[in-house]
């Protein structure tokens, strides 16, 4: 007896469908997605002291802590510089500003300062301190020109306030 067999025959695979829907997909997606820019702020960590600091006449340690009620800006060595207390709207930014482009007046070859914030500091607040910190802008004309003051920004923890 004769065995009927059956020819199969290899499928074919329709993607057409498929490609029409990537073709459609792939530019609503990229047209709707959020671009988003990422500011990176460059931070060192404070340098471990080992034993005692040199003690120099015209060597400034600058440093700005963060506190609840005011800002304090002093020398680790030389002690407190200037407290500047909150304005209504919060920390005085603007106050702070124009103290460190009078520091840096003092001393031109300085460029490293310590910001110190408690536990409870607002995000925000960090960063105006330190983009103040950092430069001073100056409007001339339209134009807005910027000053370096304290470029190397080192960040800890603010010491227990005495009260």
């Amino acid at each position: 007896m004769a065995v009927r067999r059956l020819r199969k025959h290899p499928a074919a695979l329709e993607v057409t469908a498929f490609i029409n829907l990537i073709v459609v997909l792939v530019p609503f997606l990229l047209s709707t997605a959020v671009f988003t820019r990422l500011s990176v702020l460059e931070l060192t960590l404070p340098a471990q002291s080992s034993g005692v600091e040199q003690l120099k006449v015209n060597d400034l340690k600058l440093e700005i802590v963060i506190r609840p009620d005011a800002l304090e800006v002093g020398d680790r060595i030389g002690g407190l510089i200037q407290r500047i207390p909150n304005v209504e709207t919060g920390y005085d930014v603007q106050a702070l500003s124009s103290l460190m482009v009078q520091i840096k007046q003092r001393f031109p070859d300085a460029k490293a300062a310590t910001v110190l914030a408690g536990p409870d500091t607002p995000y925000d607040a960090l960063v105006q301190v330190m983009d103040a910190a950092r430069a001073a802008y100056t409007a001339q004309g339209k134009e807005l020109i910027s000053t370096e003051l304290f470029p190397d920004i080192s960040i800890g923890d603010a010491p227990v306030s005495r009260k």
